[in-house]
C-alpha cells in the first residue's frame, strides 16, 4: 500500500465539517434575516413572534457548534487546522449569540419604538453574514481564494460603518435622551448589534488565517 493510499484511508471520507459549517452559517442568514424582518414591522405581535423564531434558531446554531466540536474530537486527519476549526465554529456561535442577544434586549427591555440606527445595524449584520456564508461556502476546495478574500475585505468594511453608526446613535442619545431608562435601554440594544458585526469581522480573521495557512 502506498503511502498516499495510507494517507487517504485516514482522511474522512464524508468530508463533515464543511456541510456543517455551512449548516451553521446559512443558520445565520436566517437569524438576520428575521431580526431585519422584525425591526422593519409595526406589528409587535409579529416582531415578538420573530423574536421567539431568532431564540429557536440560535438553539439549532448551538447543535451544530456542538457537533463540529464532537467531529473534531472524533477525526484524527481535518481538512484544515483543527485551531482555526475551532474558532471558526466560536466565532460563527458568537454571531448567533449577539443576534439572539439583540432580539432578546429587545424584547425584554420592551422596546417598542424602533429607531433607524438599530434598523441600520441590522442590515448590516444581515449583510455581513451572506458575505461570510460566501466564503465558508468557497472553503471545501480553496480553489477560489480571492473569493474568500474579498468576502472578509467587506466583512471588514460592514464592520467599520458599524461602527460608525453606533457611535454616532449613541452620541446622539447622550445629546437629545433625557429619559435615562430608556438611554440605557438603546445603547444596550445598540451595543449589542454593533458586537454581532464584530464578531462577523472575528469570523473573517479566522478566515484569512486559513488562506494564509493555503497560500
Amino acid at each position: 500500500m502506498s503511502l498516499n493510499s495510507i494517507f487517504q484511508y485516514f482522511v474522512p471520507k464524508d468530508k463533515k465539517f464543511f456541510p456543517l459549517f455551512e449548516q451553521d452559517s446559512a443558520n445565520l442568514i436566517v437569524m438576520a434575516q428575521r431580526l431585519t424582518e422584525a425591526v422593519h414591522t409595526e406589528d409587535i405581535t409579529r416582531r415578538n413572534e420573530l423574536f421567539k423564531e431568532i431564540e429557536n434558531l440560535e438553539h439549532v446554531g448551538d447543535e451544530i457548534t456542538h457537533q463540529i466540536h464532537l467531529e473534531l474530537s472524533k477525526n484524527f486527519i481535518t481538512p484544515f487546522d483543527r485551531e482555526d476549526i475551532h474558532q471558526l465554529a466560536s466565532a460563527i456561535d458568537d454571531i448567533a449569540d449577539y443576534i439572539h442577544g439583540s432580539a432578546s434586549r429587545m424584547f425584554l427591555y420592551k422596546v417598542t419604538i424602533i429607531t433607524q440606527p438599530i434598523k441600520e445595524l441590522s442590515e448590516l449584520i444581515l449583510q455581513a453574514c451572506q458575505d461570510l456564508d460566501k466564503a465558508i461556502r468557497e472553503l471545501r476546495n480553496l480553489k477560489n481564494i480571492h473569493n474568500i478574500a474579498d468576502s472578509c475585505v467587506r466583512i471588514n468594511s460592514i464592520e467599520n460603518q458599524a461602527d460608525y453608526v453606533f457611535d454616532k446613535a449613541v452620541g446622539e442619545l447622550f445629546e437629545y435622551e433625557k429619559d435615562a431608562v430608556n438611554l440605557i435601554k438603546y445603547k444596550e440594544v445598540l451595543s449589542a448589534l454593533e458586537t454581532a458585526t464584530d464578531m462577523c469581522e472575528d469570523a473573517a480573521n479566522v478566515l484569512e488565517s486559513i488562506l494564509v495557512k493555503h497560500a
